[in-house]
């Protein structure tokens, strides 16, 4: 990942004696000199210019102990790494450690001058709704003039500067440096979406948050965590995070909110729920709870129950899923100490997150198409649901999707059952095939399908086309798993790729059907 010159630089030397006394080192060799400063610190020993801090970490598929002689050429000053070389050249200081990767969290800290300190973080974590989730939030908190910047899926947004990324929580290097930026912008507070790989990883070791939001979890991940215990342990390690005086915001109405509450003092705890009918297993200094009181494919209005009050918002999300990101939201504000009506008022601005229920425009004004990432069985249910709840009762639902390759295989007849169960029509493609055959993915998926008409197309391109051709007025058509991403992965290789704008295309090459008496 290179961000180039996104990356801000100390505006003081920053000298290894300083980032030593941050360290939990074992053993020091070579040039000890700690007045020499470095310029950079990195991971990848591509990115090592004279003057460079190289961290050696070892991966899953290398170890970056392998390229320290590619980085003591490139200008490394000092290598910080677990094993040190029989052989090392005296100019270079080299730091052995236990944990490469802790140690980077906690070099980086120190290289940027402490960034991660000067601003209130705010983690969101959870298997789907992490995006929109944190978004709001910025989007709260920047309307009621705290200033706040986001990095999350694809994204740190600073002011009104986009900065793209290519992993939802970076390296721990390269989330310094994005608060070095934040904290120079004027930023008060960082949201991020924090993913279990993050957790598990030590890239946000060093970091104390001061709210962790928990917005669900399912089945997802399963190749790195191998069991759903295992990842709700990586998740929950957020909330281990919390600085001493931090508040949790959970969805209450998930079977994990109550793992996740556990160590959260019950009066920094904030539950959410959809259904404050039912009994809750733990307790909470605040309960905040919604109720739709109308929805279209255009927007909804929803009533938010806050501990103390009740406020009415008017929200361009679809669907009860979509309500809690809201609702967490709110309670965040609420957490914060935002009076409701300002987080009521903030919150029914326009709000649009690329590839999250996003709504392609229809030149004919006749059907409704949608781009959502759903790429789980849970998030693939839950916008199906979504639609349903909204779409007139004689309208009908066609769906497209596939299934990444190289990734959690259990997933796809689950997912091809939910879609063939739920939708009228549904069409199987190819999503990110990466090193699999798109075709063999596609055997995996039909085989959960339930004998509902469905079409195997696994060109993404024609798939999209095929579906929005078939549409009558009135009709949706959800086109999930993708959402955000501007390309497709084929063989190792990443091809320019638009579901927004071949659905668009598609709206538009092709009028609506007249009637319905051609059936898909």
């Amino acid at each position: 990942m290179k961000y180039g010159a996104h990356f801000s630089k100390p505006q003081e030397p920053v000298f290894l004696s300083g980032i030593l006394r941050e360290i939990d080192f074992r053993e020091l060799a070579g040039d000890q000199d700690g007045d020499v400063s470095a310029v950079s610190i990195t991971s990848d020993s591509r990115d090592v210019v004279p003057g460079s801090l190289f961290v050696a970490v070892r991966g899953f598929t290398s170890d970056g102990h392998r390229y320290i002689d590619t980085a003591v050429r490139n200008g490394a000053i000092a290598v910080i790494c677990e094993t040190i070389p029989d052989h090392i050249p005296e100019e270079v200081l080299f730091i052995r450690v236990t944990d490469s990767r802790r140690a980077l969290a906690e070099a980086a800290r120190a290289f940027y001058a402490h960034a991660s300190d000067h601003l209130m973080l705010i983690g969101v974590t959870g298997t789907n709704g992490k995006t929109t989730t944190a978004r709001l939030i910025v989007e709260l908190l920047n309307s009621c003039g705290t200033p706040a910047g986001y990095i999350g899926t694809g994204l740190c947004r600073i002011g009104t500067r986009d900065i793209p990324l290519e992993r939802t929580t970076p390296e721990a290097h390269e989330l310094q440096a994005l608060f070095r930026l934040m904290v120079g912008d004027g930023c008060r507070v960082a949201v991020m979406e924090v993913s279990s790989h993050a957790l598990v990883l030590q890239r946000v070791h060093t970091l104390r948050f001061r709210g962790a939001v928990f917005t669900n979890l399912s089945s997802e991940h399963l190749d790195f965590h191998h069991t759903m215990e295992e990842y709700a342990s990586a998740k929950k390690l957020l909330f281990d995070q919390l600085d001493p005086e931090g508040f949790a915001v959970l969805n209450r109405d998930d079977p994990y909110a109550a793992m996740m509450a556990s160590g959260v003092p019950e009066s920094m705890r904030f539950c959410c729920t959809l259904h404050p009918e039912e009994e809750s297993s733990f307790s909470c200094a605040g309960r905040f709870s919604a109720l739709v009181k109308a929805g279209t494919v255009a927007s909804s209005e929803v009533e938010l129950s806050f501990p103390d009050t009740v406020i009415t918002v008017r929200t361009e999300l679809p669907g009860s899923y979509n309500v809690m990101n809201l609702l967490e939201a709110a309670a965040v504000g609420s957490a914060v100490g935002l009076a409701p009506d300002a987080v009521a008022l903030a919150l029914q601005r326009p709000f649009r997150v690329s590839g999250r229920m996003e709504r392609i425009e229809d030149p004919f004004g006749m059907r409704c198409a949608f781009v959502d990432y759903a790429h789980t069985p849970d998030a693939l249910e839950k916008a199906i649901s979504a639609l349903r709840e909204i779409m007139a009762r004689d309208a009908r639902l066609v769906v497209v999707f596939g299934c990444g390759g190289n990734r959690d295989r259990l997933k796809r007849p689950e997912m091809g059952r939910i879609a063939s169960e739920n939708a009228d029509f549904v069409f199987l493609t190819s999503d990110n095939p990466r090193d699999e055959d798109p075709e063999l993915i596609l055997d995996e998926i039909e085989s959960g399908m339930r004998g509902k008409s469905y079409r195997r197309i696994a060109g993404r391109d024609e798939a999209i086309r095929s579906a929005a051709a078939l549409l009558h007025p009135g009709d949706v058509l959800l086109v999930a798993g993708k959402g955000h991403e501007t390309y497709q992965e084929i063989a190792g290789t990443k091809h320019f790729f638009s579901d927004q704008e071949v659905l668009g295309e598609s709206l538009r090459d092709n009028a609506p059907m007249k009637t319905h008496k051609e059936q898909l």
